[in-house]
Protein backbone atom coordinates (compact mmCIF):
# COMPACT_ATOMS: atom_id res chain seq x y z
CA UNK A 1 0.00 0.00 0.00
CA UNK A 2 1.34 3.24 -1.19
CA UNK A 3 1.62 5.95 2.10
CA UNK A 4 -0.10 9.33 1.89
CA UNK A 5 2.66 11.75 1.71
CA UNK A 6 0.13 13.91 3.92
CA UNK A 7 0.96 11.37 6.69
CA UNK A 8 4.10 12.27 6.41
CA UNK A 9 3.77 15.81 6.62
CA UNK A 10 1.27 16.06 9.52
CA UNK A 11 2.85 16.69 12.92
CA UNK A 12 2.15 13.64 14.89
CA UNK A 13 0.44 14.46 18.79
CA UNK A 14 3.34 13.77 20.37
CA UNK A 15 5.37 16.80 18.47
CA UNK A 16 2.63 18.99 19.17
CA UNK A 17 2.39 18.37 22.78
CA UNK A 18 5.99 18.91 22.61
CA UNK A 19 5.47 22.49 20.65
CA UNK A 20 2.92 23.69 23.00
CA UNK A 21 3.91 22.62 26.06
CA UNK A 22 7.54 24.75 24.48
CA UNK A 23 5.73 27.23 24.24
CA UNK A 24 4.24 27.73 27.48
CA UNK A 25 7.24 27.06 29.35
CA UNK A 26 8.62 30.62 27.14
CA UNK A 27 5.63 32.54 28.22
CA UNK A 28 5.73 31.91 31.81
CA UNK A 29 9.63 32.33 31.60
CA UNK A 30 8.24 36.19 29.73
CA UNK A 31 6.19 36.20 32.83
CA UNK A 32 8.20 35.39 35.90
CA UNK A 33 10.74 38.07 34.37
CA UNK A 34 8.11 40.98 34.42
CA UNK A 35 7.47 40.21 37.46
CA UNK A 36 10.72 40.17 38.67
CA UNK A 37 10.93 43.49 37.03
CA UNK A 38 8.48 45.06 39.25
CA UNK A 39 9.73 43.57 42.18
CA UNK A 40 13.07 45.17 41.04
CA UNK A 41 11.04 48.80 40.79
CA UNK A 42 10.01 48.17 44.05
CA UNK A 43 13.74 48.21 45.58
CA UNK A 44 14.17 43.92 45.85
CA UNK A 45 17.94 43.58 44.99
CA UNK A 46 17.54 40.08 44.71
CA UNK A 47 15.37 40.35 41.78
CA UNK A 48 17.43 42.63 39.71
CA UNK A 49 20.47 40.15 40.18
CA UNK A 50 18.30 37.19 39.21
CA UNK A 51 17.23 38.97 35.78
CA UNK A 52 20.70 39.90 35.12
CA UNK A 53 21.82 36.32 35.86
CA UNK A 54 19.39 34.79 33.44
CA UNK A 55 19.43 37.11 30.52
CA UNK A 56 23.43 38.33 30.50
CA UNK A 57 24.01 35.01 28.53
CA UNK A 58 21.17 35.99 25.58
CA UNK A 59 22.45 39.60 25.71
CA UNK A 60 25.93 38.40 25.14
CA UNK A 61 24.98 36.17 22.62
CA UNK A 62 23.29 39.63 21.06
CA UNK A 63 26.39 42.03 21.06
CA UNK A 64 28.94 39.01 20.05
CA UNK A 65 26.32 38.75 17.19
CA UNK A 66 27.43 42.49 15.62
CA UNK A 67 31.17 41.27 15.37
CA UNK A 68 32.83 42.31 18.62
CA UNK A 69 35.63 41.25 20.57
CA UNK A 70 34.79 39.72 23.78
CA UNK A 71 36.09 42.65 25.69
CA UNK A 72 34.06 45.42 23.75
CA UNK A 73 30.99 43.15 24.48
CA UNK A 74 31.64 42.94 27.94
CA UNK A 75 31.56 46.61 28.28
CA UNK A 76 28.37 46.91 25.85
CA UNK A 77 26.80 44.50 28.44
CA UNK A 78 27.44 46.77 31.28
CA UNK A 79 26.63 49.26 29.81
CA UNK A 80 23.24 48.02 29.12
CA UNK A 81 22.57 46.69 32.88
CA UNK A 82 23.27 50.38 33.90
CA UNK A 83 21.24 51.67 31.03
CA UNK A 84 18.65 49.73 33.00
CA UNK A 85 19.01 50.83 36.36
CA UNK A 86 18.48 54.07 35.33
CA UNK A 87 15.61 53.40 33.57
CA UNK A 88 13.99 51.10 35.33
CA UNK A 89 10.65 52.69 35.32
CA UNK A 90 10.08 53.69 31.38
CA UNK A 91 9.63 50.07 29.95
CA UNK A 92 5.83 50.60 30.45
CA UNK A 93 4.85 46.93 29.98
CA UNK A 94 6.82 44.37 32.05
CA UNK A 95 6.46 41.71 29.70
CA UNK A 96 8.68 43.58 26.92
CA UNK A 97 11.53 43.44 29.11
CA UNK A 98 13.41 41.14 26.94
CA UNK A 99 12.87 43.15 23.61
CA UNK A 100 13.72 46.61 25.62
CA UNK A 101 17.31 44.51 26.74
CA UNK A 102 18.03 43.32 23.50
CA UNK A 103 17.53 46.38 21.69
CA UNK A 104 19.64 48.30 24.19
CA UNK A 105 22.17 46.31 23.39
CA UNK A 106 22.27 45.93 19.82
CA UNK A 107 22.19 49.95 19.78
CA UNK A 108 25.19 50.34 21.96
CA UNK A 109 26.87 47.19 20.03
CA UNK A 110 26.34 49.53 16.66
CA UNK A 111 27.87 52.71 18.59
CA UNK A 112 30.76 50.73 19.86
CA UNK A 113 31.06 49.09 16.63
CA UNK A 114 30.90 51.96 14.40
CA UNK A 115 33.24 53.97 16.75
CA UNK A 116 35.80 51.45 16.71
CA UNK A 117 36.17 51.91 12.81
CA UNK A 118 36.71 55.91 13.79
CA UNK A 119 33.47 56.72 11.98
CA UNK A 120 30.81 59.57 13.17
CA UNK A 121 28.45 58.14 15.61
CA UNK A 122 25.30 57.40 14.26
CA UNK A 123 22.22 59.15 15.59
CA UNK A 124 19.10 57.68 16.84
CA UNK A 125 17.06 57.07 14.04
CA UNK A 126 20.16 54.71 13.23
CA UNK A 127 18.49 52.20 14.85
CA UNK A 128 14.97 52.56 13.10
CA UNK A 129 15.88 49.46 11.51
CA UNK A 130 17.29 46.33 11.87
CA UNK A 131 19.44 44.88 9.74
CA UNK A 132 19.11 41.39 7.77
CA UNK A 133 19.37 38.38 9.96
CA UNK A 134 19.26 39.51 12.94
CA UNK A 135 17.55 37.44 15.37
CA UNK A 136 14.40 38.26 16.97
CA UNK A 137 13.92 38.11 20.81
CA UNK A 138 11.97 35.26 21.13
CA UNK A 139 14.34 33.17 18.54
CA UNK A 140 17.45 34.37 20.87
CA UNK A 141 15.22 32.76 23.78
CA UNK A 142 15.13 29.62 21.86
CA UNK A 143 18.82 29.87 20.92
CA UNK A 144 19.57 30.24 24.65
CA UNK A 145 16.99 27.08 25.12
CA UNK A 146 19.56 24.98 23.18
CA UNK A 147 22.62 26.42 24.84
CA UNK A 148 21.03 25.27 27.94
CA UNK A 149 20.21 22.42 26.83
CA UNK A 150 23.43 21.54 25.01
CA UNK A 151 25.72 22.11 28.44
CA UNK A 152 23.10 20.92 30.22
CA UNK A 153 24.03 16.95 27.95
CA UNK A 154 27.65 17.70 28.19
CA UNK A 155 27.39 18.23 32.34
CA UNK A 156 25.46 15.12 31.84
CA UNK A 157 28.32 12.66 30.32
CA UNK A 158 31.21 11.09 32.16
CA UNK A 159 33.42 13.48 33.76
CA UNK A 160 36.17 12.60 31.47
CA UNK A 161 33.93 13.32 28.10
CA UNK A 162 32.70 16.54 29.69
CA UNK A 163 36.11 17.86 30.86
CA UNK A 164 37.71 17.15 26.54
CA UNK A 165 34.78 18.74 25.18
CA UNK A 166 34.84 22.12 27.10
CA UNK A 167 38.39 21.97 25.91
CA UNK A 168 37.51 21.77 22.25
CA UNK A 169 34.56 24.63 23.00
CA UNK A 170 36.56 27.20 24.89
CA UNK A 171 40.16 26.94 23.37
CA UNK A 172 40.82 27.90 19.65
CA UNK A 173 42.17 25.06 18.00
CA UNK A 174 43.66 23.19 21.14
CA UNK A 175 46.88 21.16 20.35
CA UNK A 176 46.61 17.44 21.29
CA UNK A 177 49.87 17.94 23.46
CA UNK A 178 48.49 20.32 25.75
CA UNK A 179 45.26 18.88 25.80
CA UNK A 180 46.76 15.50 27.27
CA UNK A 181 48.73 17.36 29.45
CA UNK A 182 45.80 19.17 30.86
CA UNK A 183 43.73 16.23 31.09
CA UNK A 184 46.33 13.62 32.10
CA UNK A 185 45.35 11.35 28.26
CA UNK A 186 47.90 9.89 26.40
CA UNK A 187 47.85 12.06 23.11
CA UNK A 188 46.87 8.92 20.83
CA UNK A 189 44.08 8.51 22.81
CA UNK A 190 42.60 11.92 22.47
CA UNK A 191 40.78 11.85 19.00
CA UNK A 192 39.15 8.26 19.67
CA UNK A 193 37.85 9.49 22.75
CA UNK A 194 36.64 12.62 21.38
CA UNK A 195 34.82 10.53 18.74
CA UNK A 196 33.29 8.68 21.43
CA UNK A 197 31.84 11.62 23.21
CA UNK A 198 30.40 13.52 20.54
CA UNK A 199 28.76 10.36 19.54
CA UNK A 200 27.38 10.08 23.32
CA UNK A 201 26.64 13.94 23.18
CA UNK A 202 24.60 13.64 20.09
CA UNK A 203 22.16 10.62 21.56
CA UNK A 204 21.71 12.82 24.74
CA UNK A 205 20.73 15.91 22.79
CA UNK A 206 18.71 13.66 20.41
CA UNK A 207 16.28 13.00 23.59
CA UNK A 208 16.00 16.93 24.69
CA UNK A 209 13.35 18.68 23.14
CA UNK A 210 14.62 22.00 23.79
CA UNK A 211 17.60 20.90 21.31
CA UNK A 212 15.31 18.72 18.86
CA UNK A 213 13.25 21.34 18.28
Amino acid sequence: MTRDPALDRAPTTQNTAQNTARNTARSQRRDRLAGLLVEARQGNSDALDAIVAELTPVLWHTARNQGLTQQAAEDVIQTTWLTLLRHLHAISVPGALIEWLVTTTRREAWRVSRASRKDDLPGDDTFDELPDGVLTPDELLVDDERRRALWHAVESLPKRCAELLRIIAFVPRPHYDAVAAALGMPMGSIGPTRGRCFAKLRLLLAKDPDWSS
